[in-house]
């Protein structure tokens, strides 16, 4: 293992946050808020660890496999611990645990919460919460990329580490190009998203904050009640924003360059339109009569949960707890799989849930005609049996994550009364990165009142989860940092 190389590379990874904090601190001082000295202080010491770094050299500038993974793993583990204390400093969170929790979830667009009251928070901090947001959603080390050229045909392997997706593409042959396209796609979705809702009435202030959580899919609002706080028309329009930044990103570069067939034809995009009108309509047909018989209001509120869980964004215009069992069994599926992988969402993603399918298809076929071929196909393209035992490998350790995280989680029961419900969605919710579950960690509830234990465990899970379980699970391991 390249330890000088990676400890160079986070190095420009925390210059990254360090200036992501000055501007939060500038932001601070712009709204004459009282926290913009635990911003400062925390740059500060940010920017004194990542010149730190820089000036250990690498004797070898070669970045294998393996080195790629432990910095992007390194890379946001210290993004988070950084990144929690402006929170810390302030004393706005009281416990450096529950500020960290926080600031995993945010860099990690998974939007849980440990605030009881959200609206407290000072106004520098809370445009510092959604800026984690916006910066974990493209990827931190995606974005050094971009800013990064030097680093060439190496960072291949941090794109791999970092990008979502059984197979991420390059979408032109230099891979800073590749990133600097997705960021450029990224700003521009997100400009257009600020202009829309500044149009519609909100302040710089508030548009600012909602667009970076909308943008990251990540849901902190700095409203108690989240986007109910606004009208049906904003609440519409974050919501077809949340469906448009679960989309690949590979596709809207395919639009530019007027590839419209490839885009309709992408089996993964027309799986994912047809499972949002599906399970909208599916859903307001459930609790229409919550609303009254009113159809258009229950398909409003519908389609909105939907675009916001399925996106893994986590905004909520109702306390969907309380909506029928089937309603809630639908929210909780699509919880599981996600959106389109090269998202800004999280999840297992719809193209390994694709395969599975058609693997589970193949082997029943196998079973009817032993002799049968059984080639699985995506977009007439043949997967490699490789890729096919990797989405396998990769859904069987995420379901182990998923139940280990669960039996941990429920030693809280020794100390206080926790429903299973409760435990299961929250570490669903976390593992998905999408930060409201049902119970008490519901749209209306929040995860403080856990032991720091399972706070800790939902931490790991937000990250395991965001980077796609074996970046952190190999930095973990012994064998990889043998030289």
């Amino acid at each position: 293992m390249n330890r000088r190389l990676i400890l160079n590379l986070v190095g420009a990874v925390l210059l990254l946050e360090a200036a992501m904090l000055a501007i939060s601190s500038a932001i601070s001082l712009i709204m004459h808020s009282n926290d913009h000295p635990a911003l400062i202080i925390s740059s500060a010491i940010a920017l004194a660890a990542g010149v730190l770094m820089r000036l250990v050299k690498p004797h070898d500038e070669t970045l294998r496999a393996r080195e790629g993974f432990t910095v992007v793993a390194l890379g946001w583990i210290l993004v988070s611990c950084f990144g929690a204390l402006p929170f810390y400093i302030h004393g706005a969170v009281p416990t450096y645990v529950d500020a960290l929790f926080e600031t995993v979830s945010g860099f990690t667009t998974t939007g849980a919460t440990i605030l009881t009251d959200v609206e407290a928070l000072p106004l520098g901090l809370q445009f510092w919460r959604s800026f984690t947001h916006w910066a974990g959603g493209m990827g931190v080390l995606v974005l050094s990329l971009a800013i990064m050229p030097r680093m060439g045909a190496r960072s291949i392997h941090l794109m791999r580490a970092e990008s979502p997706g059984p197979s991420p593409d390059k979408m032109v042959p230099r891979i800073g190009t590749n990133s600097k396209i997705l960021c450029t796609i990224y700003l521009a979705l997100t400009f257009l998203m600020l202009v829309v809702l500044m149009a519609c009435g909100l302040d710089w202030y508030e548009a600012i904050t909602h667009t970076f959580a909308t943008a990251g899919t990540g849901g902190f609002s700095m409203f108690a009640d989240s986007i109910a706080h606004y009208d049906t028309h904003i609440q519409t329009i974050i919501g077809v924003f949340c469906m448009l930044f679960g989309v690949n990103f590979a596709l809207y570069y395919a639009l530019i360059r007027g590839e419209f067939k490839a885009v309709l034809k992408n089996s993964e995009f027309r799986l994912y339109i047809m499972i949002i009108a599906v399970s909208t309509l599916l859903i307001a047909l459930n609790i229409l009569p919550l609303y009254g018989g009113d159809m258009s209001s229950s398909v409003q509120q519908a389609f909105f949960q939907v675009s916001s869980v399925i996106t893994t964004t986590g905004f909520a215009t109702a306390n969907f707890d309380l909506w029928p069992t089937l309603s809630k069994m639908v929210l909780m599926i699509l919880m599981l799989t996600g959106c389109c992988a090269g998202s800004t969402g999280g999840g297992l993603k719809l193209i390994r849930v694709e395969v599975l399918c058609k693997v589970m298809a193949r082997d029943i076929r196998r079973t009817v005609q032993p002799r049968s071929v059984g080639l699985i196909k995506l977009d007439g393209r043949v997967v490699e049996e490789e890729t096919v035992s990797g989405v396998m490998g990769f859904f069987f350790v995420y379901i182990l994550v998923l139940l280990i995280s669960c039996v941990l989680v429920s030693f809280d029961s020794f100390v206080r009364d926790v429903s299973f419900e409760s435990c299961f969605s929250g570490v669903l919710a976390t593992l998905s990165n999408i930060g409201p579950g049902f119970g008490e960690v519901g749209p209306e509830g929040n995860f403080a009142g856990f032991t720091l234990f399972s706070k800790l465990i939902f931490s790991l899970d937000m990250l395991i989860g965001r980077l796609e379980l074996f970046p952190l699970l190999m930095f973990c391991s012994s064998r990889a940092w043998r030289k």
